[in-house]
C-alpha cells in the first residue's frame, strides 16, 4: 500500500498515465503510508490531540488492476466533521468536485478531503436533483427515496438505513395529503419546493400556492422532524413561481388539484417533514445505494455483472473511510462490481458500508488536489458530494 497523489478522474475505458508534471510527487510518497495528511499542512501544536485525525493511502492491487484511493477520518478527533455540499453551492446544477468546494461556507472550516455524493437527475430543468435524501448543515435538502442512506446524528453517530418520507400536508378541510421536495412534479402529486434548490418551481401548469410564514413558529431553513404553520400569501395557476429567500411554494398537480377544495389566500395550511426514523436535529444525510456492509459482513449485493468506478463511504467503532476505485482504464485499474466493492470495504475494517455514485462521477479530493484517475479523463459535474471540514481552532 502505498501514497500517492496524482490528478485525474474516472469514467470511459482507456490508459490513463500520471501526468509528468506529477511523477516527482508520486516518487516521493511512495516511501509513505497512511499518513496523516496534516502533518502536511498543520503546525506540530495543531497535530496533536485525540487520534490520528485524517490519513490518506493509496492500495494497488496490479494483478487484476485496481487503483483505490482510501480517506481514513478518526471519529475520537473532534476537528474533522462530515457535511454534504451541492452543485453551484445553492440549487439545481452539475458541478466538478473542485469548484463545488469552492462554495463551502468558510465558517465551517476547510475542506480536506471530499468524494462525489449521490445519483442524480440528469434531465432539465431539474438537471442536478439528488436522488435520495440530503441535509445540509442541517437543512432539508432532498426527500428520502427507497435506497439506503447515510446519516449522522445529533450525537455524531453515523446511521446507514431506508429512510421513509412521511412528509405531509393537511389542507384547510382536515384531510391530508403526501407530497415530495424539490423534485419533479406529476399530475397527481404535490411537491414543496423551497429556495435552497432553485428559483422558480420550473413547473408547468397544475396549481401553486406561495406559503408564507404564519406566525413565530419554524420556518427556513426546512428541517427534518418538524412541524409547520403555513398561511397561502397567492395563487397561481400557471407554475413555474418564483421563490423568495423567505418563501415556499406547495406545487400541486392538476389531477390532484381537481380534486381538492378551494383554497385561497388567507388559508391556513400544515407541513410535517417528519421520516422514519426519526431524523430530528440531523446536521448531515445523503443518499445512495445499495448497502455493501451490515455488521462487519459483506452484504450480497444483486446487481448487474460489471466493473465500474466506484465510490463508498464506510465506518466502524473508531474510523470513517471514504473509498474510491478508479475504473475503465486497462492500465491502470479497470473498476470494481458491487461484490468487488463490498469484499473490499469489510476487509479494510468498515462495519458499515454504502455505496455512492460512481462512473465518471467518481472522484476523490484531498487537500486541494483531485487524487484519483477519473475515467473521462477530466472531472465530470456532479449533484452534491459528502466533504470532511477542518474545524478551525478556537
Amino acid at each position: 500500500m502505498q501514497m500517492i497523489t496524482d490528478s485525474e478522474d474516472l469514467s470511459r475505458e482507456r490508459t490513463a498515465p500520471v501526468a509528468s508534471g506529477l511523477r516527482a510527487w508520486i516518487f516521493f510518497f511512495l516511501w509513505l503510508a497512511w499518513v496523516p495528511l496534516a502533518l502536511a499542512k498543520d503546525p506540530p501544536a495543531e497535530r496533536a490531540g485525540t487520534g490520528h485525525g485524517l490519513s490518506y493511502q493509496h492500495d494497488e492491487v496490479p494483478a487484476i488492476p485496481w487503483s483505490i484511493h482510501i480517506v481514513k477520518i478518526d471519529r475520537a478527533n473532534p476537528d474533522f466533521e462530515l457535511h454534504t455540499a451541492l452543485a453551484n453551492g445553492n440549487g439545481f446544477g452539475l458541478s466538478a468536485l473542485t469548484d463545488l468546494l469552492k462554495l463551502v461556507p468558510t465558517d465551517l472550516g476547510r475542506p480536506v478531503a471530499a468524494v462525489n455524493g449521490d445519483f442524480y437527475r440528469k434531465e432539465t430543468p431539474y438537471e442536478g436533483d439528488p436522488k435520495g435524501l440530503q441535509i445540509m448543515r442541517g437543512e432539508l435538502i432532498s426527500a428520502p427515496c427507497d435506497w439506503a442512506c447515510f446519516w449522522i446524528d445529533g450525537a455524531g453517530n453515523p446511521h446507514l438505513t431506508n429512510v421513509v418520507s412521511r412528509f405531509r400536508v393537511t389542507w384547510p378541510n382536515g384531510e391530508t395529503a403526501p407530497f415530495g421536495l424539490n423534485e419533479d412534479r406529476s399530475r397527481d402529486g404535490a411537491v414543496l419546493y423551497t429556495p435552497a434548490m432553485s428559483a422558480s418551481t420550473h413547473t408547468s401548469g397544475g396549481r401553486e400556492l406561495v406559503l408564507e410564514r404564519m406566525s413565530s413558529g419554524d420556518w427556513l431553513p426546512l428541517r427534518a422532524g418538524q412541524a409547520y404553520v403555513a398561511r397561502v400569501r397567492e395563487v397561481r395557476e400557471t407554475g413555474n413561481t418564483p421563490l423568495g429567500q423567505s418563501g415556499m411554494v406547495l406545487s400541486i398537480g392538476p389531477q390532484l388539484a381537481a380534486r381538492l377544495p378551494k383554497i385561497g389566500p388567507g388559508a391556513v395550511l400544515q407541513l410535517s417533514t417528519a421520516t422514519w426514523p426519526d431524523l430530528k436535529g440531523t446536521q448531515t444525510a445523503i443518499g445512495g445505494g445499495p448497502a455493501l456492509v451490515h455488521r462487519g459482513k459483506a452484504l450480497s449485493v444483486q446487481t448487474v455483472k460489471g466493473r465500474h468506478p466506484r465510490t463508498a463511504v464506510g465506518w466502524n467503532k473508531s474510523h470513517i473511510f471514504l473509498v474510491e476505485v478508479d475504473g475503465r482504464q486497462r492500465g491502470l485499474s479497470v473498476g470494481m462490481t458491487l461484490p468487488e466493492l463490498a469484499d473490499y470495504m469489510a476487509k479494510i475494517g468498515c462495519d458499515e458500508a454504502l455505496n455512492l455514485d460512481g462512473g465518471g462521477s467518481a472522484t476523490m479530493w484531498v487537500y486541494g488536489q483531485v487524487m484519483n484517475s477519473p475515467s473521462e479523463g477530466h472531472e465530470r459535474g456532479m449533484a452534491n458530494a459528502l466533504v470532511v471540514i477542518q474545524k478551525e481552532k478556537k
